[in-house]
């Protein structure tokens, strides 16, 4: 034992001596032996051999101590020989440890399984067998790396102290040569020192070495010596002097002036000439010229042949390309442009020919209209009076009915018994009719029926004994069973247990024999023991100082090479910033440090004003927000600094041009080089020059020829237009189509012009090729030829080559724009902040503010909102001299179009004006006189001419306020407020004396304090001020904010509007990662994306974003597989709905990550355990330097949270945000407008719908914004039996269709992505339509004037309707929507409180200005007629609505129609309004809608057959599901389950229903007792006692199944799953419900036989792939369909960066188009019969990186598309069947949904299950499909 002890301590012993004898032989060879083919000093041969050797010995021998192991074995402590475990890389290794000697290869290591510094080896395969020098940049012959590894499949060099570059390439600052070039080396440059002192290093040309920017008045190629004009010792005394001779030239050594020229011999013609300073500059210059020249050409001779020559035939070749293409482009548009010429000339024709038709037309119409007419009034009035009468005989026969089928219901009878007791009823009443009143049979009934009644009582009660008892045998006898089975297995284990003991004994017998053995042996080894652990412990000594110092020097290298890398990249870039600095602008320092000096006063002046009145924190949050300006004074000062630097550094880089010219010099040799290479390739280019030239001219002519015959068809349209003389439009249309027109021959006219010399360029190379010989002169006339070539290419081209000289003679100067942009950003977030400092102003009556409104002035056009505190300053002597005051005014500077605040006649008035006259709204309801001295809460609104004031007076004491209301309206006809940018000015508290208000508000300057807070949606401050006026900060501090109680619900929440953001830095100071880390935070949004949460450290980052109204949440703690992503997949919970929604993140053991929203579980995900590494966390938003970092590629978007938050907790510690430094543009408060969503968009396949009691036909009043590119699309749409109401665009025009009546508007160009407002009214004589105040109306018929039904609650669409099929669905925004209701004021809608919502998002309007938007929306037109759509109205990316009934009835009129190409209808045949749910867990249909008395009584009818014995029929709950009522299968009986109060009523049915019949249920839930009736024959009912709390539920209301998560606190888990079978007739309190809000996997209750297979409706649906399998580089698809439908989607699959890889069916062909990151490319195929001819057909898609092949039914066709060397692999969704309309793109050539069956699908030989998928979206019936 102590031998065994003692083996850890000989192990260094031995390491070290086997570490000293490899160096030793190492030293000993001098080099690596290393063969660049693969070899090694070892050979194959020898690795056989020793492998051999290895093999023959008998493993495990022992052996003798005396005796030695054979080659290739060790011996081990145990004494026996085993086989070294080197990797074949060497034959010996030492005894005991097994460390391997004398590794061969190039490899090291204990078991030569590492590559030494320099060398690298196949790290993929396991240990290398053999090790490369590193390629930087050549293995062997030019390897200048430290050491190198391999990332990412490519090889990563760690360079030597004088290379840079990914693969030590080229030289490091400060050196040079050229490492591609064999045997060249990076030598140090040397510049006499006499660069530039302020680098670190000497500035030389990286290849030549030619010093750059002497100093010191220098000179030279090395600066080595006195520049002309100078003269001294340039190297080492650097005393360069300037010559005092008088601008002559002296001695560079001794400074002596020469003497002048000798003059010319006065016997010629020349005169005599003076050599003076500028002659000597000119023969220096020419001198330096000369040398550079010949060292370029000693480069150029130098270089590696083929590598320059080629890059530029390569480029020359792309530049013709391009060329090319653009031609291509110009052609294609003049063309386009011609045929649309001609398009409109013949639309003009026809129109007005149609006109003339249509005005006769009109006439004729007109007289038989008055006769019919008259005729159908009176019709109508008689059929009215008929349609009363045949109500009333409905009434009273349905009476009857009812109350006949409840007594057979109750009595259990059966129709030939209710017909024989109808007939005996009637004799019965005959008789009663003749009768005396029967007054004693009376009482003996009465009698009678008490002694029943009695007895019935008694019989149920023993009754419900009986079934009590009844239903518990079955679970005793379970239960017994159960019993008996557990102890036979106790039993069986009892026997089993005593085996297992007597066998132990046995065992522990035969160990004590063996224990005593050992123990003898133990002492002989003791005594050995001792001895060598007395020669360890001398060795461990004398071991522990190298081992120190070995560990020590490791550690010291590492550091070196550090730091080595780190001095090389700040070389790089400290000279890019002096490069940069050199383009710094003078005037926009001076600028800059101006502003930063006024920031900073105002910021000083704040500071002071505020000092001393804070109340409540909010003043020195303030004075923290407004201290940014100084950040951006120092940062600019900063900038000043390194500009005067730039200024030195222009001069000399100005210098440096003049060495220009060297660059023509390099391209000509460029081009002698490509000429040379060009003669090789004659023989191979002779023919292909010839075709090249004549395809190029052939190319060119024709498009000269196309231009002059366009232009000449140009010319005769527009002469034939303007004699037609259409109109004002036509011939705008026309001159616009002139000037494109003009455009393309100009653009056309420039490409020839760049190409002739092109052309010229091509003949004369190819003359030179044609003609040339082995001789020097021609090879002299092919360098002259190539020389022209280029300088003609420099004048085609001269902003390429500028662009070219000047990335090769400096790095790229993106320093100074980047600091500009910077300074940008401080003062956008600046104003920010600004905006937000919730401090009030106090104003003396003759101060003033004019504000920076940051809101778009569009906005406020038709829609006006703005709030404001508001405190008087009543014991003012000025205030009771002059009560009436100014407030404010927001408006332009004539006096027109503004809105305005005042207090006229002790009220507070509201004034506004829209062009016309202007209006003042008087809150007389509460004088001001009367108001309290404290903050009182202002807010105005106004949407079109109708104007609202409201005033909030809070309570000191409680949460209690007074509200006060007051409206008017303009009488004109103005609506819009027309603000001038340029002219809009915004006064609060006074205006400047210069300023003239308008009379209403000309008053004296107001005299108190004020406090903006919002306007429209954006939250403002008076300190976002542009000027202020008479401001006194030293006598007028601002007031100080009571605590009031309105005040403290403020600061429970943080308003964040998309461009600021909260940090909590260091958050473990409140408290630790541990094993359970928490966050938590509750957030409120209307918005569909926003940054929530975001930690990271280097590449390691976690972030919490919001994507499309549902949470994404991805991070990576350092993990070896990468980012991890955990996502709301199955859309659990949508946060977007402007409600308050908890959000909790739990990390668990530093090793599952789980998120939960409103404490209910959404997903988790396992990890490697790795504990957190942050200390910072960010609220709502981040940096712009973070978002645009490493970690910008792992976020879903950078875009800010907008929206409110509040108890951000970490480890349930909660944290005040606005008080943590760093948090920048947040505030405190939720504005309730900012949650509002006034703004909705469409995008041509969705609608919203709500119901409201508005008289649509009688006196109404409407309007709304809208903003489109699309000319056609329905925008509003109303019907009340055959009339219709409707405004939609047409050809660009707006129409009014109100019953057949319609108004259009004059223009026609409202599709130009431009806000335009509509008003619509209905009155009693006119229907009017109001277009940006530009009205139009007709007379509304006579037969109208009546008005139409009672008013009611109406239900009316937005954007399109299901119901109207004639009209597209609109594609664009509408906003700021207002209707005059019957039931309350005028006010804005808010879209997220309406009922129905399809496709429709809240937040933002992606609808581009023109005339970009106009060039990019050509091929997305929205104005096709939905008749020739797939009916996809009711489905959506995130929420899949149910077709409403209007659609549900088309697609029954569909099913009479089938596809003419399929021999299968489109929809199989189906019980009518029957449905069939299940194949998924959660499959289910939900209601939103529930009734009022919902809680008083609920009563259910529904009709079911299945064959499954549990299943989820019916739940609803609220939101804690602590009430609930739920109808389910389980064991095949009917359950009806609810609670009263704490206690859970189960009423059970003792038959099993599960048998494939239809059975009629009624659930009843009353107010003391529950009911549940099947099929009319068994009634049970449980009686209860009422509860005192009220029985509440929440919507939504399931049918079929449930959500996932949902009533498993309350049912069995079995019964909680998805019912599988159909259902039908769903009544609710006897109204039938039909509209489902949303559908998963519900499909039409098919009739007939069924077989295997996924059924996908005409309705529409899809499939989502659970995240195991995805589509990447390299996959091969197979599947079966039959299709019923010869169009559809089959697969798509979508990534986050565009691209996408889409399967679909185009009449009967076969196509996947796919996008790898650079172009579409696709392949198809058509088979030779019909694909949709009843039978199953077999698909198969196998892609390879960029080749596609696809097989159908074994007719094969395949497609190479474009290889994108950066691709990787997107774990992305991939949609079957369809696919959301939002990740289509305009190029695929179909975007309906597949309809038929899909079977047997698998990814690669996998098979894939959809009952498993992640999302079953619409109507997708899993596993069933019709048969055929």
């Amino acid at each position: 034992m102590a031998l065994i002890s003692a083996w850890p301590l000989v192990f260094p012993i031995l390491f070290f001596l086997g570490c000293f004898s490899s160096s030793t032989a190492s030293s000993e060879g001098g080099v690596f032996p290393f063969d660049i083919e693969g070899s090694s000093a070892v050979s194959a041969q020898e690795a056989t051999d020793i492998r051999g050797q290895q093999q023959s010995a008998a493993t495990g021998s022992w052996v003798p101590f005396a005796e030695g192991c054979q080659e290739g074995f060790y011996r081990t402590n145990s004494g026996e020989c085993s086989p070294c475990s080197c990797n074949g890389n060497a034959n010996r290794c030492l005894d005991v440890s097994g460390i391997c000697v004398d590794c061969q290869r190039n490899t090291t290591g204990q078991h030569c399984e590492q590559c030494p510094d320099g060398f690298i080896g196949d790290v993929v395969r396991g240990p290398p067998t053999f090790c490369h020098p590193c390629p930087c940049p050549l293995p062997v012959v030019a390897n200048f790396a430290v050491s190198c590894n391999r990332k990412s499949g490519s090889v990563r060099c760690v360079c030597k102290e004088n290379y840079a570059g990914p693969n030590c390439e080229r030289c490091a600052p400060g050196y040079y040569g050229n490492p591609l070039l064999i045997g060249s080396t990076c030598k140090k440059c040397d510049c006499s020192s006499n660069s530039d002192p302020n680098l670190i290093f000497e500035d030389c040309d990286e290849v030549t070495g030619q010093c750059r920017n002497c100093l010191r008045n220098t000179t030279g190629f090395k600066c080595e010596r006195c520049a002309p004009g100078y003269y001294g010792d340039a190297r080492f005394a650097k005393n360069c002097t300037e010559c005092n001779c008088g601008g002559k030239m002296c001695d560079s050594q001794t400074g002596e002036c020469l003497a002048d020229s000798p003059e010319v011999s006065t016997g010629t013609d020349c005169p005599t000439i003076s050599c003076d300073k500028c002659i000597w500059d000119l023969t220096d210059d020419i001198r330096l010229a000369v040398l550079a020249i010949d060292e370029s050409k000693s480069t150029f001779l130098s270089i590696s042949t083929g590598v320059a020559a080629h890059k530029r035939l390569n480029d020359l070749n792309l530049t013709a390309t391009h060329l090319q293409v653009a031609m291509s482009k110009k052609k294609n548009h003049s063309i386009l442009w011609t045929i649309q010429v001609d398009d409109v000339a013949a639309e003009m024709n026809d129109l007005l020919t149609d006109a003339e038709v249509l005005d006769e037309q009109g006439n004729k119409a007109s007289s038989k209209g008055l006769l019919v007419q008259k005729e159908t009034i009176a019709t109508n009035n008689h059929a009215t009076q008929l349609v009363q009468q045949l109500s009333n005989m409905r009434d009273n026969i349905q009476e009857i009915s009812s109350k006949m089928k409840y007594y057979a219901i109750q009595q259990e009878l059966s129709p030939e018994e209710i017909a024989h007791k109808l007939t005996v009823a009637e004799e019965m009443l005959k008789e009663i009719k003749h009768c005396k009143p029967f007054t004693n049979q009376r009482q003996l009934a009465d009698e009678e029926e008490n002694a029943a009644e009695e007895l019935l009582q008694q019989v149920e009660e023993f009754h419900e004994r009986y079934n009590d008892t009844r239903s518990l045998v079955s679970d005793v006898l379970e239960q017994l069973s159960e019993h008996n089975m557990k102890l036979s297995d106790l039993e069986e284990a009892l026997d089993q247990a005593l085996d297992y003991v007597m066998q132990t004994e046995d065992i522990n017998k035969e160990n004590t024999a063996n224990l005593q053995e050992r123990e003898k042996q133990h002492e002989k080894i003791k005594e050995q023991a001792n001895e060598v652990n007395s020669i360890l412990l001398s060795a461990t000594a004398i071991l522990a100082g190298p081992q120190k110092i070995n560990s020590e020097l490791s550690k010291i290298i590492k550091n070196a090479s550090g730091f080595y890398a780190e001095i090389d990249g700040a070389k790089k870039e400290l000279q890019e910033k002096l490069a940069n600095l050199s383009l710094f602008d003078d005037d926009l320092v001076e600028k800059a440090m101006h502003h930063a000096h006024n920031l900073r006063r105002l910021a000083d002046e704040l500071d002071r004003n505020l000092y001393g009145v804070d109340t409540n924190g909010l003043v020195q949050r303030a004075i923290n927000a407004s201290n940014v300006y100084k950040n951006i004074a120092s940062y600019i000062e900063e900038a000043n600094k390194a500009a005067l630097l730039a200024l030195n550094t222009t001069n000399r880089v100005n210098d440096a041009e003049a060495g220009i010219d060297t660059q023509v010099i390099y391209h000509k040799g460029k081009s002698e080089k490509l000429l040379s290479q060009a003669m090789e390739l004659q023989k191979a280019a002779d023919a292909s020059n010839d075709l090249t030239i004549a395809d190029a001219s052939q190319h060119i002519n024709g498009t000269l020829a196309r231009t002059k015959a366009l232009r000449s068809q140009l010319m005769r349209a527009i002469t034939k237009m303007q004699s037609a003389e259409p109109g004002l439009d036509a011939r705008q249309r026309l001159e616009q189509a002139k000037l494109k027109t003009a455009e393309a021959v100009s653009a056309t006219m420039t490409i020839t012009q760049a190409t002739t010399p092109m052309d010229e360029n091509v003949r004369m190379w190819s003359e030179n090729l044609q003609d040339f010989k082995h001789s020097s002169s021609a090879y002299d006339r092919a360098v002259h030829s190539a020389g022209d070539a280029v300088k003609k290419l420099t004048e085609v081209f001269p902003q390429l080559l500028d662009k070219l000289r000047r990335v090769e003679q400096k790095a790229p100067a993106n320093n100074i724009s980047a600091s500009i942009q910077r300074i940008r950003e401080l003062i956008a977030q600046t104003r920010s902040v600004a905006s937000k400092v919730q401090v009030s102003m106090t104003f003396g009556g003759q101060s003033a503010v004019e504000v920076n409104p940051k809101i778009n002035l569009e906005e406020l056009k038709s829609f006006t909102s703005m709030s404001l505190y508001i405190k008087l300053q009543k014991d003012n002597p000025q205030l009771a001299a002059s009560p009436d005051r100014f407030v404010l005014y927001l408006g332009n500077k004539n006096a027109k179009n503004y809105i305005g605040l005042a207090i006229k006649n002790d009220n507070l008035v509201y004034a506004y004006n829209l062009g016309g006259q202007d209006v003042e709204i008087p809150l007389d309801s509460k004088p001001v006189s009367t108001w309290p001295s404290y903050f009182s809460i202002i807010k105005t609104e106004r949407i079109g001419r109708h104007g609202k004031m409201f005033l909030t007076v809070p309570s000191l004491s409680s949460t209690a306020e007074e509200k006060f209301i007051k409206k008017g309206e303009v009488l004109g006809p103005g609506s819009l407020l027309n603000l001038e940018p340029e002219n809009t000015v915004f006064y609060v508290g006074g205006v400047p004396p210069d300023f003239k208000l308008p009379p209403s508000l000309n008053l004296p300057g107001f005299i108190g304090c004020l406090e903006l807070a919002t306007l429209n949606d954006d939250v403002i401050s008076l300190y976002n001020f542009k000027h202020i006026y008479n401001m006194n900060t030293t006598t007028s501090p601002p007031c100080a904010r009571n605590k009031l109680a309105f005040t403290q619900s403020r600061a429970v929440s943080y308003f964040f509007d998309g461009s600021g953001y909260a940090v909590a830095r260091n958050i473990e100071r409140r408290g630790r990662f541990s094993q359970v880390t928490r966050f938590d935070i509750e957030v409120q949004t209307p918005t569909d994306n926003g940054l929530i949460l975001l930690m990271f450290n280097g590449s390691m980052f976690f972030s919490l974003e919001m994507h499309n109204g549902f949470l994404y949440l991805r991070y990576d703690f350092g993990f070896s597989t990468g980012p991890v992503l955990l996502e709301d997949s199955m859309k659990k919970a949508q946060i977007n709905d402007a409600k308050f929604h908890e959000i909790s993140i739990i990390y668990h053991n530093s090793k599952k990550m789980i998120l939960v929203v409103d404490r209910r579980h959404i997903k988790s995900m396992d990890n490697e355990r790795t504990a957190m590494p942050f200390t910072d966390i960010y609220i709502g938003g981040a940096p712009t330097e973070i978002l645009q970092s490493s970690i910008s590629s792992h976020l879903a978007g950078s875009v800010g949270f907008k929206g409110c938050m509040k108890g951000f907790q970490f480890q349930k510690k909660d944290f005040n945000l606005l008080e943590e430094p760093g948090t920048l543009g947040i505030s405190y408060g939720c504005p309730e407008d900012s949650l509002m969503s006034r703004k909705a968009y469409f995008n041509g396949e969705s609608f919203i719908a709500s119901s409201q009691k508005v008289s649509f036909f009688g006196e109404f009043e409407g309007g709304f914004n809208f903003r489109t590119l699309q000319p056609n699309g329905l925008l509003f749409y109303y019907s009340e039996g055959s009339d219709v109401l409707s405004i939609s665009m047409d050809r660009g025009a707006v129409v009014l269709n109100a019953s057949g009546i319609k108004v259009q508007s004059s223009d026609r160009n409202y599709n130009d992505g431009k806000n335009h407002f509509i008003i619509t009214s209905v009155t009693p004589e006119r229907y009017e339509l109001t277009v940006d105040d530009k009205k139009e109306s007709k007379k509304k018929p006579a037969k109208d004037k009546a008005g139409k039904s009672p008013d009611s609650v109406k239900k009316f669409y937005f954007g399109g309707s299901p119901l109207s099929m004639q009209q597209a669905n609109f594609t664009g925004c509408i906003s700021n929507a207002y209707f005059t209701r019957l039931d309350r004021e005028v006010e804005v809608e808010d879209f997220q409180r309406y009922s129905e919502k399809v496709q429709t998002s809240f937040y933002g309007c992606p609808v581009e200005s023109p005339p970009i938007a106009l060039l990019h929306k050509k091929g997305k037109n929205s104005s096709k007629a939905k008749g020739n759509r797939n009916k996809k109205v009711g489905r959506d990316k995130d929420k899949i609505s149910q077709a409403s009934t209007g659609l549900r009835k088309l697609y029954q009129e569909m099913n009479m129609h089938r596809d003419p190409q399929c021999h299968l209808p489109m929809n199989p045949k189906a019980t009518e309004h029957a449905y069939q749910f299940g194949g998924t867990a959660n499959s289910r249909q939900e209601f939103d809608h529930i009734p009022k008395d919902f809680s008083e009584r609920a009563q259910f009818s529904i009709s079911l057959k299945t064959h499954s014995s549990h299943g989820m029929i019916f739940y609803v709950s609220d939101q804690k599901e602590t009430n609930f009522m739920a109808l389910f299968v389980a064991h095949g009986r009917l359950i009806f389950m609810f609670n009263a109060g704490h206690q859970k009523i189960r009423i059970k049915s003792q038959e099993k229903y599960n048998d494939g019949l239809w059975h009629n249920v009624i659930f009843i839930r009353g107010k003391n007792m529950g009911r549940l009736i099947i099929d009319g024959l068994r009634v049970l009912e449980e009686s209860f006692s009422a509860s005192a709390n009220t029985w509440q539920v929440t919507e939504p209301l399931y049918i079929g199944g449930v959500s996932p998560g949902k009533a498993v606190k309350n049912i069995q888990i079995n019964s909680v799953y998805s019912f599988s079978g159909c259902l039908s007739n769903l009544q609710l309190n006897g109204r039938s419900i039909t509209s489902a809000s949303q559908t998963f996997s519900v499909t039409p209750c098919f009739e007939g036989p069924s077989e295997t297979g996924t059924y996908f409706s005409s309705e529409g649906g899809y499939v989502v792939l659970d995240e195991s399998f995805s589509l990447g580089m390299k996959f091969e698809v197979i599947f079966e369909i039959r299709p019923r439908s010869s169009s559809g989607i089959l697969m798509h699959g979508h990534s986050v960066n565009g691209e996408y890889l889409n399967m679909h069916m185009k009449n009967g062909q076969v196509t996947v188009k796919l996008n790898n990151g650079i172009r579409d490319f696709s392949t198809s195929v058509t088979l030779k019969q019909s694909l949709c001819d009843g039978r199953w057909h077999r698909i198969a898609v196998i892609r390879d990186a960029n080749v596609v092949q696809l097989d159908v039914d074994s007719e094969v066709n395949h497609v190479v598309g474009p290889l994108n060397p950066k691709a990787i692999d997107h774990r992305e969704p991939v949609f079957i069947g369809g696919v959301p309309e939002s990740l289509l793109t305009s190029s695929l050539t179909t975007r309906n949904s597949f309809i038929g069956c899909i079977r047997n699908f698998m990814i690669d030989e996998k098979p894939v299950s959809f009952s498993k998928a992640a999302l079953v979206s619409g109507a997708v019936s899993i596993n069933t499909c019709p048969a055929a």
